[in-house]
């Protein structure tokens, strides 16, 4: 899954000591939305109309080696519409968008609560 510019700008500031606002339990957000344009590394934000963003799980995220897993649930009374993208944050809005992903993941309703996983692997060329 490719990433956002944001990201690797913000990965090469923390390489060079920069103070950055992680993506640990405090910070990151999963966030999903009904937009269905398609990726672009320049997107700051979802591209949809409706879109939410919910803390993580206690526990999460988590990293083994080079794979990082966030997990998020959101409840009957949110992010009731159809998710069509999902991407991971590092604050609950604003903040850097990691990545973004362009699926249709069905639609939910006030009738359900969802729990949406993402596993990120980091790899080089």
């Amino acid at each position: 899954m490719p990433l956002t510019n944001a990201y690797r700008n913000l990965m090469a500031s923390a390489t060079v000591g920069n103070s950055i606002t992680p993506f640990n339990n405090a910070n990151a957000h999963i966030g999903v939305g009904d937009g269905t344009a398609a990726f672009n590394a320049s997107q700051t934000d979802l591209q949809g109309t409706n879109k939410a963003r919910k803390a993580m799980d206690s526990g999460y995220p988590t990293l083994a080696t080079n794979v990082m897993e966030f997990r998020s649930t959101f409840g009957t009374s949110e992010a009731n519409f159809a998710w069509q993208e999902w991407g991971v944050f590092n604050a609950s809005a604003g903040g850097t968008m990691m990545n973004r992903k362009v699926e249709s993941l069905g639609t939910k309703t006030s009738a359900q609560s969802w729990q949406i996983t993402a596993t990120i692997t980091l790899g080089v060329a």
